[in-house]
């Protein structure tokens, strides 16, 4: 397939530096709820890039929980892939990416796992089959012989957390957080001269500099 002739020019919007607020975390939150007026399909999506120490990138596409004072948070096996990668290497970077506003926003930054009393409140507001269905991954990205033996490993589990009692918060299961060291803001424009704003900061430090990106 050849998509060498395929052309989108982006003209939706502009990103000027002085409508930036100081801190990055304000425009974040500006952005998602103009995605979510907009009915951007789960607004909340991103894509993580972790790698560890095989040095092998690896990405996927979680759900953000949490946009906190520091970063971003999310919720996963603690024994996948991306928890391993985190476990040997720190640090990971997320993208959100709405198409449809020709926008995006990297999220770079270290991980570190939630306090787990925040873990085990949010695990308690999920849907109940979605609270069984985190402890059919003993590992998640584990092998399984097929997918009927899954589906009885999930009605095992139901008989064993009936709906309606308490189910109780997996150990290997929980919440990380992306303490953000730079945010950048990439808004789509014409003839590919997008606009790219970058929040940088050092980790000893409370304030943000603000650096105008060649696209």
């Amino acid at each position: 397939m050849d998509f060498s002739d395929k052309r989108l020019s982006y003209e939706k919007g502009a990103l000027h530096e002085e409508i930036l607020p100081q801190e990055p975390f304000s425009m974040l939150k500006q952005w998602l709820n103009e995605a979510i007026e907009q009915n951007v399909p789960e607004p909340y999506a991103i894509s993580l890039a972790t790698c560890g120490s095989d040095n092998m990138p690896a990405v996927r596409t979680v759900l953000v929980r949490e946009v906190t004072e520091l970063g971003v948070v999310f919720y996963t096996n603690y024994l996948s892939h991306k928890g391993q990668d985190i476990e040997q290497n720190p640090h990971a970077e997320a993208l959100f990416f709405w198409h449809d506003m020709q926008r995006q926003v990297r999220v770079r930054g270290v991980i570190t796992k939630v306090d787990r009393a925040k873990t085990e409140a949010y695990f308690q507001k999920r849907p109940y089959e979605s609270q069984v269905g985190a402890w059919v991954s003993q590992p998640q990205s584990g092998e399984v012989a097929s997918r009927e033996a899954m589906d009885e490993i999930f009605a095992n589990l139901k008989q064993k957390f009936p709906e309606g009692d308490t189910v109780p918060t997996p150990e290997f299961w929980g919440g990380y957080e992306i303490a953000a060291t730079e945010i950048e803001f990439w808004q789509g424009r014409a003839n590919r001269l997008h606009d790219r704003l970058l929040y940088s900061r050092a980790s000893t430090q409370d304030t943000w500099q603000i650096i105008r990106l060649l696209p």
